[in-house]
């Protein structure tokens, strides 16, 4: 199960070039894939990450016919496949971060950002074994997280703050969840990961968290990201997206002990897990999402632009105009 792929290296992942592939392989040559028309089912992804479970509310209480519009949730365990699935136009939706949007964009994905589902505030974390006590302790030791995740990305963020770079340690990539396994099994010194694989890394005596997105504020934001053919072809759908999100964050704070079960459920943790990750996790609110789209993810789509460009994670900046479509939490009425 991973999530909160950056993008391969050096523009889209390997995965994504193969689904293009196999799309070009299927069609006939000049043939052009047919947009579906509006008011039909929309599909919506999403994956493991706390700020993304209440979409499972929303789609178990109703809250998406409430609001005019016929979802199929697709809940994806490997967070990767869900960014290949948006990118090559699978699905229409999906939860994902700024950063893994920006990197599909710079590869030639056409997406906008209509909501502010999060911000990570703790749940992103750089675990090391006994003996190390901070990121500049990282230097010639063993390092595992999921090439191209944010928690790559965090992991960057971390050694560049104590003046390292990704050369001054030994960087063994390997999926989510087997890079938590391998640190609990002593196989590395330190591990990136995000919850609930942090309640898995933590298990090893003597662990701790030498950082964390708490460290880095803003710097991991989530998003509900459209294809840019959604917003031209059915607008009245993605409002319905946006306005069943806030629903269901209303549904949740009248309903908190149903609402826990059932977003611990979809996760596959214990309601007391899913609690401990409450503070880690900053679900953005009407008015903070109109804050943000009033300028200031603008401010922090250009800063994480310029870290994956500098840190060779895309080749190119992606370009930005129309990466952001406020008219939709504008428009949701309190």
């Amino acid at each position: 199960m991973t999530r909160r792929h950056l993008a391969a290296v050096p523009s889209l992942s390997l995965a994504l070039l193969l689904a293009l592939l196999l799309l070009a392989g299927c069609a006939s040559p000049g043939e052009k894939q047919a947009a579906a028309p509006a008011g039909s089912t929309i599909t919506l992804g999403f994956s493991a990450w706390p700020g993304w479970f209440p979409w499972q509310v929303a789609g178990e209480q109703g809250l998406f016919r409430k609001n005019g519009v016929d979802v199929e949730l697709k809940y994806f365990d490997s967070y990767t496949d869900s960014l290949n699935a948006l990118a090559t136009g699978t699905i229409d939706a999906n939860s994902q971060t700024l950063n893994d949007t920006l990197a599909s964009v710079a590869g030639g994905a056409k997406q906008s950002v209509v909501l502010v589902n999060d911000n990570s505030s703790g749940n992103d974390q750089i675990i090391a074994g006994p003996g190390i006590s901070s990121p500049a302790e990282l230097k010639g030791r063993t390092v595992a997280a999921e090439q191209g995740t944010v928690d790559h990305y965090l992991l960057l963020l971390a050694l560049r703050k104590a003046g390292l770079t990704e050369a001054d340690v030994q960087f063994r990539p390997m999926p989510t969840d087997a890079a938590a396994a391998a640190f609990v099994a002593g196989q590395v010194d330190a591990v990136g990961v995000f919850a609930p694989f942090t309640t898995t890394a933590l298990k090893r005596k003597g662990s701790r968290a030498i950082a964390t997105s708490a460290d880095f504020p803003g710097a991991i934001p989530d998003h509900l990201v459209v294809t840019r053919d959604l917003v031209s072809r059915d607008p009245k759908a993605v409002q319905g997206l946006v306005s069943a999100w806030f629903d269901a964050l209303t549904w949740i704070g009248e309903h908190r002990p149903e609402a826990l079960q059932i977003m611990a459920k979809r996760a596959g943790v214990s309601v007391s897990d899913y609690e401990s990750y409450d503070k880690g996790t900053t679900i953005f609110t009407l008015e903070r999402n109109r804050t943000a789209f009033s300028g200031e993810l603008d401010g922090r789509a250009k800063e994480i632009a310029d870290f994956l460009v500098s840190s060779k994670l895309v080749d190119r900046a992606p370009p930005l105009e129309g990466l952001f479509a406020p008219q939709f939490v504008r428009a949701v009425q309190p």
